[in-house]
């Protein structure tokens, strides 16, 4: 007597085998960046052949479209919402800084290659138009509600990555130090 067949095992190997692939583009993306990652470089760290890696994701913007979504359902970006309710100008910066730098922090190596590619990565360029910049808004929309014309001018820098980085790794402040250095930028003005 024949058992019958069922999809389960099959899909869930399926399931671990995208996984792995989706895990070895983020380590590749994070380490080299997307734009210097291969196909062939992902296919040999997830431990799969190349038409595997294919039959998962066809094309580049497809896996970087699964990389991304896998790293903002594990720890999203600060979302906006959340700072909506704090009236006070000074409170409410303090809090989004303060969020959206310990998000950087724990994501520094993977930005700040993300960020590179982007300037001259269609697929990167891709992710982060259609992942990042609706959250970026939404981060300026909330925080210069509040602000003068020169105040919100300068909104962008305190919420740029590269602001970051060279704050707390360039010029080695702490991040509650960055985050008050960038609110005195803004207040003083």
């Amino acid at each position: 007597m024949s058992r019958p067949y069922t999809m389960k095992k099959r899909a869930g190997q399926q399931a671990a085998t995208r996984q792995r692939i989706v895990e070895a583009a983020i380590d590749l993306h994070s380490s080299l960046g997307p734009a210097a990652t291969t196909f062939s470089m992902v296919a040999e760290r997830a431990g799969v052949q190349r038409h595997t890696l294919y039959a998962h994701f066809p094309d580049e913007r497809s896996l970087s479209m699964a990389c991304s979504g896998l790293v903002y359902e594990r720890d999203p970006l600060p979302e906006a919402a959340s700072w909506r309710g704090i009236g006070d100008r000074y409170e409410r910066l303090a809090a989004a800084l303060s969020d959206i730098y310990a998000w950087y922090e724990r994501h520094a190596s993977l930005m700040a290659c993300v960020m590179r590619d982007a300037e001259h990565h269609a697929p990167t360029q891709e992710v982060m138009a259609s992942r990042v910049a609706p959250v970026v808004t939404g981060w300026r929309e909330v925080l210069g509600a509040k602000l003068n014309v020169k105040q919100r001018a300068l909104l962008p820098l305190a919420l740029s990555f590269f602001t970051w980085q060279t704050l707390t790794r360039d010029g080695r402040l702490t991040q509650s130090a960055a985050v008050r250095s960038m609110i005195r930028m803004i207040e003083g003005i």
